[in-house]
């Protein structure tokens, strides 16, 4: 299976959190510790509302948490 073409910096983001765990973020946002897992390690692409929901957390525009690497 692929990478999907999308990075981010959630796991630095969660660490200038006051080490914000996954389950920490996942909660926030509404959904599991293992989504927040698999998103961070670029197995997962999350939906655009999840991906909003993220960026809001951490008070940054969309485009500081994740790129997109595609072509």
């Amino acid at each position: 299976m692929a990478k999907p073409p999308i990075s981010n910096d959630i796991r630095t983001l969660r660490f200038l959190a006051a080490e914000m765990t996954q389950a920490d973020l996942g909660a926030r946002v509404g959904v599991t510790r293992q989504t927040i897992a698999a998103i961070e390690q670029g197995r997962y692409s999350p939906s655009l509302e999840t991906a909003f929901r993220i960026a809001r957390v951490f008070a940054k525009p969309l485009e500081e948490v994740f790129r997109w690497d595609g072509g």
